[in-house]
């Protein structure tokens, strides 16, 4: 059992949100489904939480109620090892959802992802500032991550 699980609070989505997920990566799959029973607080027989694991990870989804909405002050990073890695991601999770700046974007549950390139780090990790700049400039202008822009940036191109 994998000691930290992320916890993801919903108010009736609990089970639509972790088959969507689990239908966006590989190596997914839901683990276990547990309903509220007649001590409440919500009604009787409704999905209590669902564990399911998206690429080998364990998360908790739990049908709380209305109270706590997502917020960007967090979010799920994808690395990428592709453009069409990226393009894949951006597309399957942002159905429904809305485009961010920088790589990320909000799904329709509103659940914040960050769909990130694997390259990106590397270019911003270069010990030449020069090129680490053109690139945080160069990603600072984008929705979806473009490798080949952020190439030319970091290349002074």
């Amino acid at each position: 059992m994998q000691k930290i699980v992320t916890s993801l609070w919903f108010d009736t989505e609990a089970e639509e949100a972790a088959n969507f997920y689990c239908s966006k990566f590989r190596d997914s799959k839901i683990l276990s489904v547990s309903h509220y029973g007649s001590a409440g607080p919500r009604p009787e027989g409704m999905v209590l939480a669902v564990d399911f694991q998206l690429a080998g990870q364990t998360f908790n989804a739990l049908n709380g109620g209305p109270d706590f909405k997502f917020t960007e002050a967090t979010s799920l990073l994808v690395h990428c090892e592709s453009q069409d890695e990226v393009d894949q991601f951006w597309d399957a999770l942002g159905e429904g959802g809305e485009p961010g700046p920088c790589g990320w974007l909000k799904d329709k549950f509103g659940l914040s992802w960050q769909i990130v390139p694997t390259a990106l780090d590397e270019m911003l990790a270069d010990p030449d500032p020069e090129k680490a700049q053109r690139v945080m400039k160069s990603m600072l202008q984008m929705g979806k991550i473009d490798v080949a822009e952020l190439k030319r940036a970091y290349d002074g191109a």
